[in-house]
């Protein structure tokens, strides 16, 4: 709760704070600061996790361990998404103290969704979550794309929202509450057609929160218009506190049904995957195929919804952040090159061999390939599915879907090392940005090796929290 309150605060601070330094490094350093201290505040949160002080408003917000563990991590993950774009965010308009405070304003909606236990208080999240994106796509106001982009956004989140709303007013009709631990207990016994239009309603609109095919359509048209510092905060940190959500009301509430739901939801997942590895394959922009590379991403990470069991809530964590630092490994370069094209990379390893080392590690774990985050974070996602059991055919898909991702992501490292070329540079690199790109492939690879460290949540939780007390 701490953390809820404390982001909602240093938004606020940093609204005001771009009134005294308008433009300034000092509004990149209060943002990286604020990012800081709400990191303490995801620790103190998670060190009084699950207990019963942590229940808030009559139960409708409750802080369990899993979901402070979650949050603490995505807070280190928008930290390091921060060091590494903060410039690059100022320089794309004219209120870079905004976007950092719609930024924390996004995070608020994130804590929500990992804790809410009423429906209102999900509403409450996804919102907190979508509008302030809204704004940030067309942060670039003098650019028609972003304009475009922001647009088609706020159209597609309305359109969502009124089906979420439609879908929680069928479920409230069939079982008469809001909250998710009754209407769990309340699905247990015999029930009507309402509350299940009710989930598909719901099923239908978190698709579109997550860029699931086929409501997918808005999403590579809304990236590519994003300015390219936004996108990477969209893509990956946005994407993943609503999959927690998500997770949270089908597995809590729906798991009784999922033998209702579970068969809409593997068809979402292998439309997903095809739609978005496809068309990806085809992409000449790099900015847009990682845009289709973020469906398909969705596309495994729906795994996650669709295996109703503790290896799956573990799992989307750990893919979470797999995925997130992987690509904003892809994006930091990105960022510094003029030509978004693939000979844009044409050469990029003799001009620039950091840069194109880092990505090389990014998108390799994009990939899955052993050794990276991303070869157990699809390998977990896979194994849930099997427990889930009787799916086999879905993980065979899934698999050929992921040897399919690899074809596009190496046609970006052989531009970098085996085309020649010169590419045009943006700017620079300077050697802080050079270090925090290796710090991040570092840790692209670590958690490749040691990747307990986030599935073994409990026994983090108690030396963190040991940690604390002494």
């Amino acid at each position: 709760m701490i953390a809820i309150i404390v982001s909602a605060i240093l938004g606020v601070v940093l609204m005001f704070a771009g009134i005294f330094f308008p433009k300034s490094k000092t509004i990149r350093a209060i943002a990286v600061v604020a990012f800081a201290v709400l990191l303490g505040a995801g620790f103190i949160d998670f060190a009084h996790a699950g207990t019963p002080s942590e229940i808030y408003y009559n139960g409708m917000i409750v802080i369990s361990t899993y979901g402070a563990w979650f949050n603490l991590l995505i807070i280190a993950c928008g930290l390091m998404y921060l060091l590494i774009f903060n410039k690059s965010i100022a320089d794309v308009g004219k209120n870079d103290a905004e976007y950092f405070a719609l930024m924390l304003f996004i995070m608020c909606g994130v804590f929500l969704l990992s804790s809410y236990n009423h429906l209102l208080i999900l509403f409450l999240g996804i919102e907190i979550l979508s509008i302030p994106q809204y704004i940030l796509a067309g942060s670039d106001k003098g650019n028609l794309k972003s304009n475009e982009a922001s647009l088609k956004y706020f159209l597609m989140g309305a359109f969502s929202t009124g089906i979420l709303l439609m879908g929680i007013t069928l479920v409230y009709g069939g079982v008469g509450s809001f909250d998710i631990g009754t209407i769990a207990m309340t699905l247990q016994g015999a029930i009507s057609a309402l509350p299940l239009v009710g989930i598909l309603f719901i099923l239908i609109a978190f698709g579109f929160k997550v860029s699931a095919a086929p409501m997918h359509w808005w999403t590579a048209d809304v990236y590519d218009g994003t300015p390219t510092a936004i996108t990477p905060f969209m893509a990956t940190i946005v994407k993943v506190g609503a999959f927690i959500g998500f997770i949270r009301l089908f597995h809590l509430s729906f798991g009784q049904l999922h033998q209702n739901w579970s068969v809409a939801l593997a068809v979402l997942i292998c439309l997903t995957m095809f739609i978005g590895n496809l068309t990806a394959v085809y992409q000449q922009s790099v900015k847009r195929m990682l845009a289709y590379s973020s469906i398909a991403q969705a596309g495994f990470m729906l795994l996650a919804v669709f295996s109703n069991n503790e290896l799956a809530e573990t799992s989307i964590i750990y893919y979470g952040v797999a995925y997130t630092l992987a690509s904003l490994g892809v994006f930091a370069v990105l960022i510094k090159l003029k030509d978004y094209t693939f000979d844009g990379f044409n050469g990029l390893a003799k001009k620039d061999p950091v840069l194109a080392f880092t990505a090389t590690i990014s998108l390799l774990s994009l990939g899955g390939i052993p050794i990276t985050a991303g070869f157990f974070a699809k390998y977990f996602l896979l194994k849930a599915t099997l427990v889930q059991g009787q799916w086999i055919w879905l993980v065979v898909f899934a698999v050929i879907m992921a040897a399919v991702s690899v074809y596009y992501y190496l046609k970006v490292i052989r531009a970098m090392y085996f085309e020649e070329g010169t590419p045009e540079m943006l700017s620079p690199t300077t050697s802080i940005e050079k270090g925090l790109l290796i710090l991040n492939a570092v840790l692209i690879i670590l958690l490749g090796v040691f990747p307990d460290f986030i599935l073994e949540y409990k026994a983090s939780y108690m030396a963190i929290r040991d940690m604390l007390v002494s």
